[in-house]
């Protein structure tokens, strides 16, 4: 069977994307997936991305590591969902809706090419803040420890000891950001993403959990233009929020996206 592919990162985190608006991808072979992302024996990507048809958005977002398992929600993913949407003629305005596994987002292609996603609202009694780290979940869940000389953490080693602690083990494991904050509204995030099993060059839920755990420990505060500005290792993001009544809303994760590719390969 021939099938064809786009390959899409944002800020570095990378997506092989399928059109399965026709159901012809075989879902229920996850070691296609795992190989298709192998970066050696496949196209190579952290994740797989499926567009299907949905019964009241312009589509739905099926997401796997890539490790073959279908996963929560991903942001940078989510972003580049819309660039490829727009790309498929699926919605001809700039703004497009869709469905993932954790429910209904919205995304804005701006005029300067950037792509916002709206993420789901986070109720403030589901942040846990515990002395050396705050957990949450923006549609995946994080462990958030802010640290100093970012650059010298060992991310993977680090980061896999608390992916596997044993107090996530009935959560599926967790991913694992460390911060440092060089500035009032800047933030440096490098992620340990489950799934992937590694460092990832930039993860969007990662990066707006580090943002609104900074802010609720009182870390950072809000500019006049309400955006944090972040920095990862592939590139730069903003997030933007509102709080109130006990919520986080309208939650936005804005950067560029890349197309980078597109092929077809037997399967």
């Amino acid at each position: 069977m021939k099938m064809d592919f786009f390959k899409y990162h944002g800020t570095g985190n990378d997506f092989i994307i399928l059109d399965n608006r026709k159901k012809r991808i075989p879902e229920e072979d996850r070691s296609l997936f795992a190989r298709l992302c192998n970066r050696h024996f496949g196209i190579g990507a952290d994740g797989i991305i499926l567009i299907q048809n949905d019964f009241s958005r312009d589509f739905y977002m099926k997401y796997y590591n890539s490790d073959g398992t279908e996963s929560t929600m991903c942001g940078n993913g989510g972003r580049c969902a819309i660039a490829f949407a727009k790309k498929l003629g699926i919605s001809k305005e700039n703004k497009i809706y869709f469905r993932a596994i954790d429910g209904d987002h919205s995304g804005m292609i701006q005029d300067n090419g950037l792509i916002s996603l709206n993420l789901i609202d986070i109720e403030i009694n589901m942040i846990k803040i515990y002395p050396k780290y705050v957990f949450l979940n923006t549609g995946s869940p994080h462990h958030v420890l802010f640290v100093e000389n970012i650059k010298e953490i060992d991310v993977c080693k680090q980061g896999r000891k608390i992916r596997f602690h044993k107090s996530y083990s009935s959560k599926g494991g967790v991913n694992v950001n460390f911060v440092e904050i060089s500035g009032n509204n800047t933030l440096q995030v490098r992620t340990y993403e489950r799934g992937v099993e590694n460092e990832t060059l930039s993860c969007g839920t990662g990066i707006t959990a580090s943002v609104i755990a900074a802010y609720e420990t009182g870390k950072i505060s809000i500019n006049k233009e309400k955006n944090v500005f972040i920095s990862t290792l592939g590139g730069k993001l903003w997030v933007s929020f509102e709080k109130k009544h006990n919520q986080y809303k309208k939650i936005y994760l804005t950067g560029s996206v890349q197309f980078v590719f597109e092929g077809w390969i037997h399967i």
